[in-house]
């Protein structure tokens, strides 16, 4: 007899998100599940955010590490909602664990909830939370053929934000090779080179962030 574990693993965290995703449905939340390698710049995207978005879209965070709150307090300092989730020995966050944080949320009070995921560029692509868009960062750091050696993550992901691009002229990434290579994984997946030390493309990223969240709310804004 064969036991699909994982399949089974799976669909019990679908069941959660869906429920997640309701809920999100219902207090009109644009939820992102922000996903990158260690080291990539998701906190630092996010402070970035916080700056440019502050009296127009309400930010809410959860934010999922190994172990420490040092992410969530950066966070926190914008007078952002941040949720730390410690996660011990998981490489990831799942719906449960998303669904762990919510009551600490005040939702009704966020427009755009991220979902900042463990640094991992494997195991937060298979898990779905209850998310609109799954977006990843890849930094110049770490090499142009990230997209053929990890597929899923591109595949999954709406957005690929090619961070640290100040960074280039010390490193051999080539723009053109990640470009090329992220769409002949996922022909439809959007692309904008920032940089959260020099704030180059972050104002496009900030459109992004807005047309999205005006998709999601049919342009209501909040009182």
């Amino acid at each position: 007899m064969k036991i699909n574990v994982m399949q089974d693993v799976l669909q019990a965290n679908d069941r959660i998100a869906e429920e997640n995703r309701q809920l999100f449905e219902e207090k009109h939340n644009l939820v992102l599940n922000l996903m990158s390698s260690p080291g990539a710049g998701k906190t630092s995207l996010l402070e970035r955010t916080a700056e440019r978005v502050a009296g127009k879209l309400r930010l809410g965070v959860i934010v999922g590490d190994i172990e420490t709150t040092r992410d969530a307090d950066r966070i926190g300092k914008f007078n952002i909602p941040a949720i730390q989730l410690t996660t011990g020995t998981a490489c990831h966050l799942d719906a449960n664990m998303v669904a762990s944080a919510l009551p600490h949320l005040k939702l009704d009070n966020i427009d755009i909830l991220v979902v900042e995921n463990v640094g991992n560029l494997v195991c937060p692509a298979e898990f779905i939370v209850g998310e609109d868009y799954k977006i990843m960062i890849l930094s110049v750091t770490e090499g142009d053929e990230k997209p053929l050696k990890y597929p899923l993550m591109f595949r999954e992901s709406a957005l690929m934000l090619i961070n640290k691009i100040d960074l280039l002229q010390y490193t051999n990434f080539s723009l053109k090779e990640a470009r090329a290579n992220a769409l002949k994984i996922n022909p439809d997946i959007d692309i904008i080179e920032i940089s959260c030390t020099n704030g180059a493309g972050l104002d496009e990223w900030v459109s992004w962030l807005t047309a999205k969240h005006r998709d999601k709310t049919g342009g209501a804004g909040h009182a």
